[in-house]
């Protein structure tokens, strides 16, 4: 009942947070986008020569391809993977679906759930990475395929190779991790080490069934017509001028981030005691209002930031609003450390070394879902806007 009850007050307080800053959206925002938009319209019919200023004087430049498109796409496609992946998972154990007393059951669910959106990571990497103008798609490809999964387990210029990236890029990134941490294990002769026969399942199910699916899915996306876009990029690109310090990254990141932290670092406490102290999480209701809130406050905070960024005339978005707005996976792993040294009391240097281990893969995750929420909901405001105006 004490633990409920510390659910419906980390839900208050993380409505409260998140209708604040709608408000603020609503108020500030939404008044302030119209008034610029009414003065551009205005201007434009007054008198072709005014000089533009504001977020309308960088339209030639605000959909210019990012630097490192490959390693973005490869980021964004597979947070749409892992988004998927948590979105339905969740949902099947808020309905009852899945068993949280039977952790086998829910980890293969997530497992294979991962694998099955691969088409979903694929579909949209590939659009996005047409809209870039890119020209190795099958590269990419591979790459979103294989970042996730090799993290987990192990600790050119054609269009296949491009896929490629795209399939395996973040799940490379568990499987090595994970495969390296066992090694460790194995020589400890611990209980928890995963048999050779479970890794090598693993693996068939990363180059049977994620791979191909992300290949798939690659392939219809960049077959598809590129995202348009409003505005004509110029061919030469526009400088961009000085920013106070606190529309910088790094600073917005640390700032941008503590608004959805808050929205989860109570949640986050008891699937931290669920993973490391053997306690059973069963309030997977609570779980999806909170990811709800997480998604709604990183989207909105995106927006806030990239907005302010282009009334200083910096239309270097991109890659902004995915590490703004995955910037509270710092906190994650910062609270991970103040929870080892309260909360735990593990003994030798392999436990050790597993618990900051995963702990930094949990933070990577964070970060990437998070960060694809704050790119996307940058994308889809700045394409409304621009649409909105007149322009030459």
């Amino acid at each position: 009942m004490k633990d409920v009850q510390i659910h419906w007050f980390s839900i208050l307080n993380s409505f409260i947070v998140v209708a604040c800053l709608t408000g603020f959206l609503s108020v500030i925002m939404v008044r302030t986008i119209r008034r610029d938009i009414a003065k551009y319209n205005h201007d434009e019919e007054m008198d072709d020569t005014l000089e533009e200023t504001g977020w309308k004087l960088v339209h030639g430049d605000v959909f210019r391809p990012p630097r490192y498109t490959t390693v973005l796409v490869c980021l964004v496609g597979s947070g749409l993977q892992i988004i998927g992946m948590v979105a339905v998972t969740v949902t099947l154990a808020m309905i009852g679906m899945l068993s949280p007393s039977n952790r086998g059951s829910l980890t293969t669910a997530a497992i294979g759930l991962f694998c099955l959106m691969g088409v979903v990571a694929g579909y949209h990497a590939g659009r996005l990475y047409k809209t870039f103008k890119g020209n190795a798609p099958k590269r990419v490809a591979f790459k979103t395929a294989l970042l996730f999964p090799s993290i987990i387990l192990v600790t050119g210029n054609a269009p296949k190779r491009v896929a490629f990236k795209t399939a395996l890029l973040f799940p490379s990134i568990i499987l090595v991790t994970g495969f390296v941490l066992n090694f460790f294990l194995i020589g400890k002769h611990s209980s928890g080490a995963i048999p050779f026969s479970t890794m090598i399942a693993l693996l068939a199910m990363l180059f049977g069934i994620d791979l191909p699916l992300v290949f798939l899915g690659f392939h219809f996306g960049f077959r598809k017509q590129a995202y348009s876009h409003p505005c004509r990029t110029n061919q030469i690109p526009r400088q961009v001028p000085d920013m106070p310090w606190y529309l910088k990254t790094y600073p917005c990141m640390f700032l941008a981030g503590i608004l959805p932290f808050g929205a989860v670092f109570i949640e986050l406490y008891f699937i931290f005691s669920a993973i490391w102290e053997n306690q059973f999480y069963y309030l997977f209701g609570f779980l999806w209002i909170v990811c709800s809130i997480l998604f709604i406050s990183c989207a909105q905070i995106a927006i806030v930031v990239t907005y302010f960024r282009l009334c200083t005339e910096n239309y270097r978005w991109w890659w902004n609003s995915f590490t703004v707005s995955g910037g509270s996976a710092f906190y994650v792993m910062a609270y991970s450390v103040f929870y080892y040294y309260t909360k735990l009391n593990i003994i030798g240097f392999i436990p050790t070394l597993l618990y900051f281990t995963y702990s930094a893969l949990i933070a990577v995750t964070f970060w990437i879902l998070t960060g694809t929420i704050g790119f996307y909901a940058s994308y889809f405001f700045l394409t409304r806007i621009y649409t909105s105006i007149k322009l030459d």
